[in-house]
């Protein structure tokens, strides 16, 4: 049984089916509880990576999406560039930036890494 889920951890299930793992299959009545303990666990696997990648990452995806969409002319950002600057105005699907020398950049919404700390300022 340890080769089989060691099989399939490594993705080689397709294999199986060809016959080549086929000696690491049970005899028997135990093919009904090694199906179940695999498919248990995949899903105790599927768990695992759904808690420490799919779900934090859903979650900073919707603070950026909130953090875009409540941010203001006046406020002081950071772009994913690493460029300081200020909203000067705010279009559709852009923001003008006013960097430090005074000029105007256009920036897409989705660009902007965060609002500055008052350390950064």
């Amino acid at each position: 049984m340890a080769k089989k889920i060691i099989a399939s951890l490594l993705g080689l299930s397709a294999i199986s089916s060809v016959g080549l793992l086929s000696s690491c299959v049970p005899a028997g009545g135990e093919s009904s509880s090694s199906t179940l303990y695999m498919i248990l666990f995949m899903v105790v696997l599927f768990a695992i990576f759904y808690f420490l990648i799919i779900r934090p990452q859903s979650k900073r995806q919707k603070e950026h999406q909130n953090l875009i969409s409540n941010l203001q002319v006046g406020d002081r950002i950071i772009t994913i560039g690493g460029i300081y600057g200020r909203i000067d105005s705010i279009r559709e699907d852009s923001y003008i930036i006013k960097v430090e020398s005074g000029e105007l950049i256009r920036m897409a919404k989705s660009s902007i890494a965060g609002k500055q700390t008052d350390e950064a300022k």
